[in-house]
């Protein structure tokens, strides 16, 4: 599986952005796609996923309520509306997938083989 992320850029507060992953490869039975994100010295956290093949989506405290992850099957992107942004969004977003990952350790970084390049997002106050 290849991802690309696109999308970011430079927002204020209170602001909007749309993020997304492109992904290609061969089949997408049993895959889940995650967000994680990675602000300047601090390590790489979880901020959404969900089954390419639907069922709940799971996000992270900090963007619940403000934050969407969604899937287009035509374009086959996962793409993390993000609405109402606050500074402490700003970061490095990278999409990621990983086939069989259990629901339970959907969060779990480590979990995950396959990653996009990254996308800055920068939110100003």
């Amino acid at each position: 599986v290849q991802l690309q992320a696109s999308g970011g850029g430079s927002v204020q507060a209170g602001g909007s952005l749309r993020l997304s992953c492109a992904a290609s490869g061969s089949t997408f039975n049993d895959i889940t796609m995650g967000w994680f994100r990675q602000a300047p010295g601090k390590e790489r956290e979880f901020v959404a996923a969900r089954r390419w093949s639907g069922g709940s989506s799971r996000y992270a405290d900090s963007v619940k309520g403000r934050f969407t992850i969604s899937r287009d099957s035509a374009k086959k992107t996962v793409d993390l509306q993000m609405n109402n942004v606050k500074p402490e969004d700003t970061a490095v977003y990278y999409c990621a997938a990983s086939y069989r990952l259990i629901h339970g350790l959907i969060e779990d970084k480590d979990r995950y083989t396959y990653w996009g390049q990254g996308t800055l997002v920068t939110v100003s106050s």
